[in-house]
């Protein structure tokens, strides 16, 4: 990269209302072309079964939850992936070329330093453990169950909302 592209101002945020309205758009696009929803957990999952079968193949097989995704030897052959991998090049461009690329740690000062890794690593952790017990992410399950009106989709949504706000007010006790 050249000197002159790492100084460069980046480009501002889109407006929070045009950026919800496409997005909306692209989720009810993904209900038409896939018959899908948005997500991302169902990848990690497909994943960790890639993985075991890989492995240790026996154990993988015989689980209940990952063996079914392992019975065609496939278990990464989804749309699921595809999206994925789409969203995570698609950010990498839509960054690069709006000169927001820069390895950094984000974040409240008294979560800095060396603390700062593994909380976000251990919250993560928490919310992936999270989202595979409530049966979806917070784009799966949150926008996509949320968009078909679904009950799982609101309480999830409201939950998920409500412990972040009683989570951060913990936090911020703790200074």
């Amino acid at each position: 990269m050249n000197q002159e592209r790492l100084t460069q101002k980046p480009d501002p945020y889109w407006n929070p209302l045009l950026a919800g309205m496409l997005l909306g758009l692209v989720l009810l696009a993904t209900f038409v072309v896939t018959g899908h929803g948005l997500g991302a957990t169902g990848f990690t999952t497909r994943l960790t079964a890639w993985l075991g079968m890989n492995i240790v193949p026996t154990a993988t097989s015989a689980n209940e939850y990952l063996g079914g995704m392992v019975e065609d030897g496939k278990p990464l052959n989804s749309w699921i992936t595809w999206q994925v991998i789409g969203v995570a090049i698609g950010a990498l461009i839509s960054a690069y070329l709006a000169h927001r690329i820069a390895f950094k740690m984000d974040g409240a000062k008294f979560l800095g330093g060396s603390k700062r890794p593994f909380t976000a690593l251990f919250g993560g952790i928490l919310a992936g453990f999270g989202a595979r017990i409530a049966a979806g992410c917070t784009s799966g399950l949150g926008l996509s169950g949320a968009a078909v009106l679904s009950l799982a989709g609101f309480t999830f949504l409201c939950t998920f909302f409500a412990a972040g706000l009683i989570v951060s007010r913990i936090m911020r006790a703790e200074r």
